[in-house]
């Protein structure tokens, strides 16, 4: 008996599917060096339209240039919609959603002028570089990182409603301090300040002039240092929770939660 060969169109979107989403065959590189090099091509151009006295030079150019990167990632989006079996699932996936945004600007800029220089997303397509570069391990390590963050979120949101009392608080005290007379006009524009100084961003457009509000503002600027390092740490602590820990005491201290290879205590320094 001869064995059943798949359908032709079967054949056809495998091997389309081969091209375009895998990176181990020739064609596949060449498929994906092709796209980035036409996605840094794409995002030059918007940048260079940006500037003025280009565009007046080259300004047509520009504008054919972009509808034909549009047109090519467009043609691209709608094959991988074709040739993959579940074409809604990844058009949901995060891939699948940045080269959909990727050309939608400039079919926006088309009742909206200005939308076109959103192009500038598709620098987010220049991930699949990890793909065809085989670094595809250091993408695990990202989420890694990306679960510590969604771990500590409930913290870092208590801690950011915190710091956002203490601007309202020391923005209405600058407010009635200073008062109008030295542009703090209002207690939103007070907070404002407060923001800017906490941050230690420090844009100088509203500045204490008394003695009183030039003490609030130190000790503001002081709290601003301390409090851009809690987030790290937060991170940092949701980062070294998984580490294996063994449940062997200190034979000194009594202290527990040592690393399974620690060898001396980490809070008295005695042998294990």
């Amino acid at each position: 008996m001869s064995e059943k060969r798949p359908p032709a169109n079967q054949n056809w979107r495998h091997r389309l599917h081969e091209i375009i989403f895998e990176a181990d065959t020739p064609a596949g590189k060449l498929f994906d060096l092709v796209l980035i090099f036409s996605i840094l091509a794409s995002v030059l151009v918007v940048m260079l339209d940006s500037v003025a006295t280009l565009q007046q030079v080259y300004g047509r150019y520009f504008y054919l240039a972009e509808w034909f990167f549009t047109l090519l990632f467009t043609l691209e989006y709608l094959l991988r919609l074709l040739c993959i079996g579940r074409p809604l699932k990844y058009a949901g996936s995060f891939f699948g959603i940045v080269d959909l945004v990727s050309v939608v600007p400039t079919y926006l800029s088309l009742v909206l002028p200005g939308g076109k220089y959103l192009l500038v997303i598709r620098i987010l397509r220049l991930l699949r570089v990890f793909r065809v570069l085989k670094l595809v391990p250091y993408l695990g390590e990202a989420n890694f990182l990306l679960r510590a963050l969604k771990a500590s979120r409930r913290k870092i949101a208590v801690f950011l409603f915190a710091v956002l009392l203490l601007m309202v608080i020391f923005g209405s005290v600058m407010y009635i301090v200073e008062g109008p007379r030295y542009g703090f006009t209002s207690i939103p524009r007070s907070i404002y300040w407060a923001v800017v100084t906490m941050t230690t961003v420090g844009y100088g457009d509203i500045s204490p002039q008394t003695d009183l509000g030039q003490a609030i503002a130190s000790l503001v600027m002081i709290m601003g240092y301390g409090i851009i390092a809690i987030p790290t740490g937060i991170v940092t602590a949701e980062l070294t929770v998984n580490l294996p820990v063994s449940t062997q005491s200190c034979p000194e201290c009594s202290a527990e939660g040592h690393a399974v290879d620690a060898v001396h205590c980490k809070y008295c320094g005695a042998r294990l």
